[in-house]
């Protein structure tokens, strides 16, 4: 009984140093939603669609090599053309419950369309909001401010018949 004792009046103190020695320390919290936390440079979250800049005319001319490059089948789309005679994506959906934010997608566009952004918070209650359309991913026109994106291409390519 002496021994149990003896340990008590010793553990007592000690984890009161432990708290002490922390008490004082400065806190490693972020408040998250004042305070978002900076992701890292290769992060991949939210997709979004990119426009040229002289016009804010879409990127996308749905080649189909996003499709076909994804390995979880997320995305679907259908081509039309305009009367200038330009494809363009009439439907484009991704499914992002689906998705494995591999990039993949990115690489295999060449028209530098499609990429993935930052954006990692994107949640609701319902799971037909998670199937983004073209209007959802489209980046806004006129932007508000420049693309992050650093383009190989900055103009169409031209029409050579």
């Amino acid at each position: 009984m002496f021994k149990a004792l003896k340990e008590v009046f010793i553990a007592i103190p000690l984890g009161l140093y432990t708290t002490m020695k922390n008490f004082f320390r400065k806190p490693v919290t972020i408040q998250y939603p004042k305070i978002k936390p900076p992701m890292y440079p290769r992060y991949r979250g939210l997709h979004f669609l990119e426009r040229y800049d002289h016009d804010g005319s879409e990127r996308c001319v749905c080649c189909g090599l996003c499709a076909a490059a994804c390995p979880a089948d997320c995305i679907y789309m259908e081509g039309a053309e305009n009367e200038k005679g330009e494809r363009y994506a009439k439907i484009y959906e991704i499914n992002e419950l689906r998705c494995i934010f591999c990039g993949y997608c990115e690489e295999a566009c060449p028209e530098e369309a499609i990429f993935l952004g930052k954006e990692y918070e994107f949640s609701t209650d319902q799971r037909d909001k998670f199937i983004y359309t073209k209007d959802d991913l489209l980046v806004p026109w006129p932007r508000k401010k420049p693309s992050p994106v650093k383009f190989i291409r900055k103009t169409k390519r031209p029409d050579v018949y």
